[in-house]
């Protein structure tokens, strides 16, 4: 540990990176478990729009909505684009799990360095 004039120790330059680097890595963390929480809702939402159109007769009229309008739609479009977005966000839920799990070990290996770095000398 440097020690300045003054007695009070200061934290060497290396350790401080390694700290800021900490910090972004778990604020980016963060961004991907709040980016995945909400894809999860919406395949959820999805789930149940689809559970929904299955209980109803090819001949119900269907209504989709963009924007602030309701626009009447077809049974299967409307069941195939509901798929598709299931789908893609299926594959980045994925993405973002992977994601998750590289940061969660370089989490873990940064806090493992910081711990050595910042034990007392004995």
């Amino acid at each position: 540990m440097i020690v300045d004039m003054s007695g009070e120790g200061q934290i060497p330059p290396a350790v401080q990176e390694r700290l800021l680097r900490l910090q972004q890595l778990q604020e980016t963390l963060q961004t991907v478990l709040s980016q995945k929480q909400q894809l999860d809702l919406e395949i959820l939402e999805i789930d149940r729009a689809l559970s929904e159109l299955e209980k109803t007769s090819d001949d119900t009229v269907i209504y989709k909505s963009i924007g602030s309008l309701l626009i009447r739609a077809d049974k299967a479009k409307v069941i195939s684009e509901l798929t598709e977005r299931k789908e893609l966000n299926s594959m980045r839920v994925s993405v973002l799990t992977k994601q998750e799990e590289r940061l969660r070990s370089q989490i873990k290996e940064l806090q493992e360095k910081l711990q050595k770095d910042l034990r007392p000398v004995t």
